[in-house]
């Protein structure tokens, strides 16, 4: 397995001094622009089909996207044919959960509609560590930032392949190592979502196959940090097209962000860097506001808590018939309001 890092210590340096003289990314020469942001209707339709014969509880999941300092949620509006509950989860996670009275004869069919507005997530000290700090709430769930995931381990093996990423770049604060391992990510692995295996954000098979798609590139860049005992925590929702209009959303997005006491929580996307070269100093300490987060963490245990094993990550409806997985339909829909 090879992990050696493929930038030299003169490139290395080369990237930090570029990345500090970005426009809007601490230079402090000049005034940091405001974060752009986006507003926009967003609507999901999850249909659920007709249970096995002789099912006797239904149970179904819906995420929704929760508001924080990066995104403010109004006007949601849920369509049920049968009463449902809005649940709190862990993380500041929020779900709909409904069990109908009686099993449904034809297909459940639950709308969704709430209008976002996405504001840019920037860490200016990410580059510039004489910027002013952001204003940010102390994280109470710290400790579980530095655990494993159940497909990301923190065993010997990884923390060696991390040390060794850090060695090359002759990196000695958490800052640095992180930097480290988000330019090591973003050259070592492709966004290759062709073949068996992508998609499960399994670092194993992330290392190995060196190609995957977003929560491959953010199993290595989340694993790597915590194995060096920095905090770094995922996050995952949608992902919407740079051009303004409107349209249906085809698949999720996921990202990440890592802790330092002289930082915060810095926000990085190595899996679009990847996708985008041009953007690759912008997204280490950046994440742009053509998204909306539906939940944090993975290994999920929902609220009240499926029958199954927890969700490797929880983006999509999920449903339960007498507690055995049921396929549910999904369709995502987003109209710009207005665009800053």
């Amino acid at each position: 397995m090879n992990v050696s890092l493929l930038i030299t210590p003169a490139i290395w340096v080369g990237l930090l001094g570029a990345a500090a003289h970005l426009p809007g990314l601490g230079d402090p020469g000049q005034p940091a622009a405001a974060p752009r942001s986006r507003t926009f209707v967003l609507a999901s339709t999850a249909t659920v089909p007709v249970p096995p014969a002789g099912t006797k509880t239904l149970d179904l999941w819906l995420p929704l996207p929760h508001p924080d300092t990066n995104q403010d949620i109004r006007d949601l509006k849920i369509e049920s044919p049968v009463p449902y509950k809005i649940e709190k989860g862990a993380f500041g996670n929020q779900m709909l959960h409904l069990r109908p009275a009686t099993v449904p004869t034809a297909p459940l069919v639950v709308k969704l509609t709430a209008q976002i507005t996405r504001r840019e997530h920037l860490n200016l000290r990410a580059n510039a560590p004489t910027a002013k700090p952001a204003k940010e709430k102390t994280d109470p769930d710290l400790a579980r930032w530095l655990a494993p995931d159940r497909l990301v381990p923190l065993d010997p093996h990884i923390h060696e392949q991390a040390e060794e990423v850090v060695a090359k770049a002759n990196a000695k604060t958490p800052l640095e190592k992180a930097r480290a391992i988000y330019e090591h990510v973003v050259s070592t692995v492709k966004y290759d979502k062709t073949g068996q295996g992508w998609g499960r954000g399994d670092i194993y098979y992330a290392c190995d196959a060196r190609r995957g798609n977003c929560t491959d590139f953010h199993a290595i860049v989340i694993g790597y940090c915590r194995s060096l005992g920095i905090p770094a925590r995922f996050s995952i929702g949608l992902p919407l097209p740079a051009e303004r209009g409107h349209g249906e959303i085809k698949g999720y997005h996921c990202w990440a962000e890592f802790f330092t006491p002289e930082t915060g929580w810095v926000p990085v996307d190595a899996s679009e860097a990847a996708k985008n070269p041009d953007k690759r100093a912008y997204f280490f300490g950046a994440h742009d506001e053509n998204r909306v987060e539906f939940t944090r963490g993975r290994d999920i245990e929902l609220t009240p808590k499926q029958a199954g094993p927890p969700l490797n990550y929880f983006v999509y409806p999920y449903a339960e018939a007498d507690g055995q997985p049921l396929e549910v339909a999904r369709k995502y829909e987003y109209s710009d309001i207005t665009a800053q």
